[in-house]
């Protein structure tokens, strides 16, 4: 008996056959054509189309440098349009010990690139053992923006704070997906970022103590979840000293609703039934 080796062989046909059966199918013989929207230039519509089933990506998140060290905070919603996908969405990434990234954008691609920033054996680890320190939070935010701008154009959506201590002392670099990279005092990047800055500058002070460093980084991402509906589930607030950064405070923003507008009226109708009066 003969055995059937048919399924031994190539599936994959060449360009020539590909493009003789796509003929065939245009010309309505053969295999049935795939049906193509009747418009005059298929190119243009394509491209115009796929922007309204590009999924948006909100956020707020913001960083300030004041006497006291670096103030990071984020919020923690994920969301695609209407669609709410995620309350839990870890926006800080923990570079090192002593950097710190935030992101906005699209989470792939900032997870991705400051995960592969904190492990650059041939940057980062190198700069260490060649120079006896750590690598300085310019050194860190340049290398991002180089590795950004060789990817411009390949459709990355990224805007990202990048946060730290080193030899220098503070310091605060924002960095975006077209390879642009600015220094400076305070930032605030996300679909809410609008919003956070209105309470941001209002509160800023160079010389505020830690308490009120912090008191503020939570009220800006509060206010901006309360205005943008891409915005919210938990504000994080971290800070960077000399010794490092550490987690502060993260709490539910529905809870600092009550904090921030102590409404009586609201908590006694919760609190009574009004089916037991």
């Amino acid at each position: 008996m003969q055995l059937d080796l048919s399924m031994l062989e190539p599936v994959t046909r060449n360009a020539k056959q590909t493009q003789e059966a796509c003929l065939t199918g245009i010309s309505g013989e053969g295999i049935d054509a795939f049906p193509l929207p009747a418009v005059a230039d298929l190119d243009s519509f394509e491209k115009e189309v796929v922007e309204y089933v590009k999924p948006s990506h909100g956020t707020t998140t913001l960083g300030f440098i004041f006497q006291g060290g670096v103030i990071v905070a984020v919020d923690s919603r994920a969301s695609q349009g209407s669609y709410i996908s995620s309350q839990t969405v870890k926006k800080v990434i923990e570079i090192n010990p002593f950097l710190l990234g935030t992101m906005a954008g699209g989470a792939a691609d900032c997870q991705f690139w400051e995960r592969n920033l904190g492990r650059q054996v041939v940057w980062c680890r190198l700069y260490e053992l060649n120079n006896g320190k750590r690598i300085t939070v310019r050194g860190a935010s340049k290398l991002l923006a180089n590795t950004m701008f060789s990817y411009r154009g390949m459709g990355l959506s990224m805007g990202t704070m990048v946060a730290g201590w080193d030899v220098a002392g503070p310091g605060l670099y924002y960095v975006d997906s077209d390879g642009q990279r600015t220094k400076g005092q305070r930032f605030s990047v996300g679909s809410g970022s609008l919003y956070a800055y209105g309470v941001l500058d209002a509160g800023y002070s160079w010389d505020m103590s830690v308490e009120d460093a912090v008191e503020l980084g939570q009220r800006a991402i509060y206010h901006a979840t309360a205005r943008d509906a891409a915005s919210g589930g938990t504000a994080s607030v971290y800070h960077v000293t000399e010794a490092g950064w550490t987690k502060v405070r993260g709490e539910s923003v529905g809870e600092l609703h009550y904090k921030y507008y102590p409404d009586p009226l609201v908590r006694s109708s919760i609190a009574v039934d009004p089916l037991a009066t």
